[in-house]
């Protein structure tokens, strides 16, 4: 396994909500928006600020089948990106709270 892959995957594991995000995206700065309107205790990583941001990019598409950002975790579960957390706003409270804090 990959440095990237492996550090992605402890990301994931160790937070409830984990966001891979691009700090210029429209998309990624609703998504993180709309987790803070819910309250959510969540981490980003914006991968056009990380070093290892582009090969992150790449081993969460071997995860996920998904390139784009935001590519978004809750509870380790793979939600998608923005318009999939949009798409399950009126669950996100009982998500974010089932996921909890991890740290």
């Amino acid at each position: 396994m990959s440095a990237a892959k492996t550090r992605a995957q402890n990301l994931i594991d160790e937070n409830g909500v984990m966001v891979f995000s691009k700090s210029y995206c429209p998309y990624c700065t609703s998504t993180k928006k709309l987790l803070k309107e819910v309250g959510a205790t969540y981490e980003v990583i914006e991968l056009d600020q990380d070093a290892e941001g582009a090969a992150i990019q790449d081993a969460l598409q071997e995860m996920t089948n998904q390139r784009s950002v935001p590519n978004i975790f809750i509870s380790q579960k793979h939600i998608g990106g923005n318009s999939d957390l949009q798409a399950i706003k009126g669950k996100l409270p009982a998500l974010i709270q089932a996921a909890g804090p991890k740290a």
